[in-house]
């Protein structure tokens, strides 16, 4: 069984961070790319972060850039996102994904997901 587990969310104010985590088993995480994306009621889903399977390599939705930083730490099989300067239209469900998508197409496809961690940015 493919689980995501994902933790860190709760309630900052505007201009707080917190830092997300989101720990992978049953499948071969250094085989993965490992994206964030986030959901708010009656609203698509929208892409957050993404980072290649050895690291490094990185993108970001242009409204989190420069404020949000995707990392993975292969060893432990966990994929982090620390968020900085944090704003009310931050406010979502936030979703950890595994993709095998080739890194060079434009969208991820993710294969597995986890069932999300709530984030509320208060005024």
């Amino acid at each position: 069984q493919v689980q995501l587990v994902e933790s860190g969310g709760g309630l900052v104010q505007a201009g707080g961070s917190l830092r997300l985590s989101c720990a992978a088993s049953g499948l071969t995480f250094r085989d993965h790319h490992m994206d964030w994306f986030r959901q708010d009621p009656g609203k698509e889903r929208e892409f957050v972060a993404r980072i290649r399977k050895i690291g490094g390599n990185t993108q970001y939705a242009d409204s989190v850039k420069g404020r949000f930083t995707i990392s993975r730490d292969n060893a432990k099989n966990t994929v982090y996102l620390q968020m900085n300067g944090l704003k009310p239209e931050d406010t979502a469900v936030y979703y950890c994904a595994a993709d095998r998508s080739p890194w060079i197409i434009t969208t991820p496809r993710p294969a597995y997901w986890g069932q999300g961690t709530r984030v509320t940015v208060s005024s």
